[in-house]
């Protein structure tokens, strides 16, 4: 059973959030809590397995009760509530970067209570098992969460992939904890990187616009989110907007990028399998494929399709990931040619890049 705390100033959206989650068995709201200045003495009193946390909040507000609570519980499962706006979505990757482990949005322009909580329901519950690395809970379509790590030990890394000669592009999938991990790479590569670098995260408009421009003070590199028909430019990061599924292809001698709107794919929208297959068209396997952590298994087919062009696929390791489902997924099928730590990545590219090989694979 895991143990959840709600905390949010508004009455209806604490009760909201408790019916949501009372429909499943696994689950057990064990108190409320109307800032975070309360927040903090109830998880000292009630132990909670994971904190929903609201960011806008008299007493004490969302952005900081997530730093008050890392200084003391630095592994608690938080997941921050937050509105479809350019100033939630600033705020949600502030408590991103300070700490906060995942963030669902709130219903907007809904028709009823019940669609309300249905909505609710269907982003909350997935991650509260994955965070908590508990298998089962019923999500979207019946499907339950892919397991967080293996139940056995298993040999995750392939041979050095074979390729086709210098790569031209590194293709990144990340969801759940990945605009943390994805900052992280981003950040320590060179000014000088000489490939282009498109990316999937997994967020909803306007954050993904924010996420950008955020990552683009914080890189060396030229960040942006891709707008349909943008040249693929080395040095430059390409975020794939939300809501639009991003591809690249080949035009006489340059690539672009090329947005559409087809059917959600592992119900996601932006996703990493529909990314992944056009690289593999255009690049083959002059591709360096990176899964970053991340709930479910987007990215997994995608990169099998890199991997028979000849890419090389490098993945988070799970000790560093905050959940190990996305790039656990390619591991365990045996498609990753490294299973590194996040620290470890970006001096892989670099390498890479640079003619080496594999720096090194765990397993």
């Amino acid at each position: 059973m895991v143990s959840v705390l709600v905390v949010d100033d508004s009455v209806v959206v604490r009760r909201l959030i408790v019916d949501a989650l009372s429909g499943d068995p696994g689950i057990q709201v064990v108190g409320t809590a109307p800032n975070g200045k309360v927040a903090l003495s109830k998880i000292d009193m009630l132990k909670p397995d994971i904190v929903t946390l609201d960011i806008e909040m008299p007493v004490m507000d969302g952005l900081t009760t997530i730093k008050e609570i890392r200084k003391v519980h630095p592994r608690l499962p938080v997941i921050m509530f937050s509105t479809l706006t350019s100033v939630g979505a600033s705020a949600t990757l502030e408590a991103l970067a300070s700490g906060a482990s995942d963030y669902v949005t709130k219903p907007a322009n809904v028709g009823s209570v019940a669609e309300s909580i249905r909505s609710v329901r269907e982003q909350i519950i997935p991650r509260i098992y994955a965070l908590c690395k508990v298998g089962g809970g019923p999500v979207r379509g019946g499907v339950r969460p892919a397991p967080s790590a293996p139940s056995a030990p298993v040999s995750l890394a392939r041979q050095p992939a074979s390729g086709t000669g210098t790569p031209q592009v590194v293709a990144v999938g990340c969801s759940t904890g990945g605009p943390d991990a994805l900052s992280k790479v981003v950040s320590a590569l060179p000014v000088a990187f000489p490939l282009p670098i498109v990316v999937v995260q997994h967020m909803p408009q306007v954050f993904t616009k924010m996420f950008a421009e955020r990552l683009d003070r914080a890189a060396r590199l030229k960040v942006v989110e891709a707008q349909a028909g943008m040249p693929v430019q080395p040095g430059t990061v390409y975020i794939a907007p939300g809501d639009y599924h991003m591809e690249v292809v080949r035009r006489g001698p340059g690539v672009f990028t090329q947005l559409q709107q087809g059917p959600p794919e592992n119900f996601c929208r932006p996703a990493v399998d529909v990314l992944f297959r056009s690289v593999a068209a255009v690049y083959g396997g002059a591709t360096l494929g990176v899964i970053l952590t991340g709930m479910g298994q987007d990215g997994k087919r995608g990169s099998e399709g890199l991997v028979a062009k000849g890419a090389e696929i490098v993945v988070q390791d799970e000790a560093t990931s905050v959940v190990w489902g996305m790039p656990g997924a390619v591991a365990t099928a045996g498609l990753a040619h490294a299973v590194l730590p996040l620290n470890e990545i970006s001096n892989h590219l670099i390498n890479r890049v640079a003619g080496g090989r594999t720096v090194r694979s765990r397993g």
